[in-house]
């Protein structure tokens, strides 16, 4: 990227419509309500050949307390700081408020480029607003309407001297290389486990921190940053985007989506907090490992089952963290009933990492960084074809499927169609006829002897079919048999 906009104004001038249409999608959440945007939101924008990082903001508003809207407006502050150029944006249909004026000149302080813009400038209703902009000092505002696309060329031409200035800051994204992993059919015992792909920098590891409100996600992904990047407080609900942050962890890329807290779907009414949640659920999807953060004091609850099922579901590789483990005070009672309960309450994800942090203090990151890491290997697990069908040998061995209505099953051959998460298939005669108590045989052996902890594992069963090119085709009837037969003998 060759530059970063930071967009700035007040609450429900249209800052997140414009981010949307800059990145081309639509990320950002957009509501009719004021003050739908709390975290700084980063996304790479495309204007005609210009690449660049645009910053979506909170609404700037006159609070300079420790509120909410105290700590939004330091966050935007320091998005101000970070950006290359500002684009301070008014409603050109509300026209020019005091608010405006006390921003206007806090950025002709902090900002050296500010480009000012009068948004929802389409139609004559918005004149009288654009004229009074001039009044802020900022130069010629530029005329916008985010949500028709109106005012992009002359965007366009405002940041393309600017851009040539921030060239010599562009980073160079070099190609990506998929790492390819050989089916080894002359694998032999004592041999290794191909490993798993390595995160790069333009391919890091996918990671979403999921949970209950006020469970300390944002706090959590903070002190992994070792910095307040994410608005944080006492308040429950406070993040709705679900908020993604490029960082190196312990010398790993990574990209990591901090979500909105997930209630109860029947405690879920607001139009917004839908919005929230389907955001964080679409996080879960595109992630490939996801952190389950519980809390301490209230762990196991019937929506933390319900969310650890669903990352399950969609096949990803999932990290159980148990937060404020610094306030905890009998430690050892504690982490055995959190385990037990875990093995009971989650036996889809047997043998999944189980972690105590304090985002609070940072202890335990170092063991959640391992865990995630350990995961995402297990994930990409590959094991080669030679020594599937031995080990399938030794458990038909061990226990043979059954014979429902007499009918002898045979298991001829197994091998791995995928992985991410790892998926089996075995050819056999009546799949349909195995009962699920001995796919579950099959899926805790597959766990324990090749190493698969945790991670979900989808085993198919698939029939061979009949070799027989004959069966099914209709027979001649009698007559046309006859007819054929006296024809050839003719």
């Amino acid at each position: 990227m060759s530059f970063t906009l930071a967009i700035v104004g007040r609450p429900n001038v249209g800052k997140s419509t414009l981010f949307n249409r800059l990145v081309g999608k639509k990320l950002a959440l957009v509501d009719d309500q004021p003050g739908v945007t709390r975290d700084l939101r980063e996304g790479e924008a495309r204007l005609g050949d210009l690449r660049f990082t645009v910053i979506d903001t909170a609404g700037l508003e006159d609070a300079t307390d420790n509120s909410l809207e105290g700590r939004m407006r330091r966050l935007t502050e320091r998005a101000v700081d970070m950006a290359d150029i500002c684009l301070f944006m008014i409603d050109a249909r509300t026209g020019v408020t005091p608010v405006d004026e006390m921003f206007a000149e806090i950025l002709r302080r902090k900002s050296a480029h500010v480009i000012l813009a009068a948004n929802k400038a389409e139609g004559n209703a918005a004149e009288a607003g654009v004229l009074e902009a001039y009044g802020l000092g900022l130069g010629e505002p530029l005329r916008l309407s985010g949500e028709h696309g109106e005012g992009m060329p002359d965007l366009y031409s405002i940041l393309l001297p600017l851009a040539d200035k921030f060239e010599a800051e562009a980073v160079d994204h070099s190609p990506v290389v998929d790492l390819e992993l050989d089916d080894d059919e002359d694998w032999e015992e004592g041999d290794e486990i191909p490993a798993a792909p390595v995160p790069t920098r333009d391919k890091p590891l996918q990671v979403a921190v999921v949970g209950r409100p006020n469970a300390g996600k944002s706090t959590l992904i903070n002190k992994i940053l070792g910095e307040d990047r994410l608005l944080t407080g006492p308040e429950a609900g406070i993040t709705r985007d679900a908020i993604s942050l490029q960082i190196d962890w312990s010398g790993t890329p990574m990209r990591i989506f901090d979500t909105a807290g997930m209630r109860k779907k029947a405690k879920v009414q607001e139009k917004l907090e839908k919005l929230s949640v389907s955001d964080g659920l679409r996080a879960v999807k595109f992630a490939e490992v996801v952190v389950i953060l519980l809390d301490a004091e209230i762990p196991f609850e019937q929506q933390d089952l319900r969310i650890a099922d669903l990352a399950e579901r969609e096949g990803r590789a999932v990290v159980v963290a148990v937060n404020k483990w610094d306030v905890e005070d009998n430690k050892q009672e504690k982490l055995a009933a959190l385990k037990e309960s875990f093995a009971r309450l989650l036996p889809q994800l047997r043998g999944a990492p189980l972690v105590t942090v304090s985002a609070k203090t940072g202890k335990g990151l170092e063991r959640l960084h391992d865990a995630v890491m350990r995961a995402y290997e297990v994930w990409n697990r590959r094991i080669p074809t030679a020594a599937l069908n031995r080990w399938l040998t030794g458990m038909l061995e061990q226990h043979p499927p059954p014979a429902p209505q007499g009918k002898r099953i045979k298991l001829r051959y197994m091998t791995q169609a995928k992985t991410r998460p790892p998926g089996f298939v075995v050819m056999c005669s009546h799949p349909d006829k195995i009962p699920a108590s001995y796919t579950r045989y099959l899926v805790n052996g597959l766990r324990q002897d090749f190493d698969m902890p945790g991670t979900p594992i989808r085993l198919t069963m698939r029939g061979q079919g009949d070799k027989n090119p004959y069966k099914g085709r209709k027979k001649a009837p009698p007559s046309k048999l006859r007819k054929h037969l006296s024809g050839r003998r003719d």
